[in-house]
């Protein structure tokens, strides 16, 4: 127990403090693939490495100026630059943004444009009408950029305030983010023109998805999945270093493993980030094959040291969650709980495949308020280290009663 222990604290404590950033494109990212790649070799794991395109995100800084005011902004990630003094308009609703030609001013969008991030335009996953809706008018409006004062009741999955209304590296409009109280500052101070520059760079590079496979070879897959990838400024700790620290222990604990099913430990590439290139990398290998998947276990999220483990039982057959049952009820920092869609897991469920989702209780609780995700505040603080090992032990011992 000490000894595993002992390689959690080391594995998560490379992947959250000895790299600083774990974004896809980054070096830090690809460091965190290679580390992977290495530790399961260690155990005998047989290797596949998916390589797929990606660009690394800078920002330099964001200001906002009037001849009143200077304000610093936040550049919306994966957002282009822009350096220009020009005419604004000011739009809050649907209908406002309707009837808007910009021709080339500044967007001020605030209200209910400006409550809850939308999703990319291209995501196949998740992208309900009313966003893509809004991101065409954007487009239609001609605008020369975009400021959004982001409404500090609006919501966003991750932990930070102000969050970007827009991320996405498709969006060609340039586009900025301030909290709702410099917001207020902009309006009460605004003149004819406004001089908004937003200094960023795309930088070229790529990333891997990393799958260690071990057991019959033409058997029944159970893949275990996490993404190994952060968000930009956040050391990605429980978002998912704690994810990836399960898999690392998982393939020591599963070494010797030889049984009906062939056990995958993927380390997806891309959750946190706009396109999700290494999920579509993924399906798109095994598109035609998804059949080949009898469960896919998901972990995003566990460790948190508040409340317990949460396990969610999705589309499971009868007899598949009767075994998890029985052996989750032995560890007692486990707890079943509600079904939820935020994570990789979503991907095996809309092919069919039954899915284990594994996060924290207090985090799905607390989703809409916690100020955690996707921030600063992702660190090994609010790690608890036990309850990965119990985690580890626990999937084990499930996957073999399998």
């Amino acid at each position: 127990m000490a000894y595993i222990k002992d390689q959690a604290k080391r594995h998560i404590s490379y992947l959250c403090e000895e790299i600083e950033n774990r974004c896809v494109g980054s070096k830090g990212n690809l460091a965190a693939s290679d580390y992977f790649k290495k530790q399961l070799e260690s155990s005998e794991w047989q290797i596949e490495s998916q390589k797929f395109e990606a660009f690394d995100w800078e920002s330099e800084l964001a200001i906002i100026e009037t001849d009143k005011i200077r304000l610093k902004a936040f550049s919306s990630p994966y957002s282009n630059p822009c350096d220009f003094e020009t005419e604004f308009e000011i739009v809050s609703t649907i209908n406002e943004l309707e009837k808007t030609d910009a021709g080339n001013k500044i967007l001020i969008v605030k209200g209910q444009l400006a409550q809850e991030q939308l999703m990319p335009k291209n995501f196949v996953f998740y992208n309900p009408d009313n966003h893509k809706k809004i991101i065409s008018l954007f487009e239609k409006s001609r605008a020369g950029a975009l400021i959004f004062i982001v409404s500090e009741s609006g919501f966003c999955e991750g932990g930070e305030y102000p969050f970007p209304i827009i991320e996405d590296g498709d969006f060609e409009i340039p586009s900025v983010f301030i909290s709702e109280e410099d917001g207020k500052k902009l309006l009460s101070n605004l003149s004819g023109k406004i001089k908004l520059i937003s200094r960023t760079e795309k930088l070229a590079s790529k990333g891997y998805n990393i799958i260690g496979r071990k057991g019959v070879k033409d058997g029944k897959k159970i893949a275990v999945t996490a993404h190994i990838d952060s968000k930009k400024g956040s050391p990605g700790a429980i978002d998912n270093g704690t994810g990836v620290t399960t898999l690392i222990l998982l393939s020591e604990l599963l070494k010797n493993y030889n049984g009906n099913y062939q056990v995958e430990l993927v380390a997806l590439n891309g959750e946190d980030y706009y396109s999700v290139p290494g999920q579509m990398t993924y399906i798109e290998k095994l598109r035609k094959n998804f059949s080949d998947i009898a469960l896919n276990i998901n972990i995003d999220g566990a460790g948190l040291n508040k409340g317990k483990t949460s396990y969610a039982l999705m589309e499971l057959p009868e007899k598949q969650s009767e075994k998890a049952r029985n052996v989750f009820n032995h560890y007692p920092g486990l707890t079943e709980g509600k079904p939820w869609v935020q994570g990789d897991h979503s991907i095996f469920l809309q092919f069919g495949t039954p899915a284990i989702a594994v996060s924290s209780e207090w985090l799905l609780d607390n989703l809409q308020l916690q100020r955690i995700t996707h921030t600063e505040n992702d660190n090994l603080s609010i790690v608890d280290i036990d309850k990965i090992v119990e985690l580890a032990n626990a999937l084990s011992r499930f996957i073999y009663k399998l």
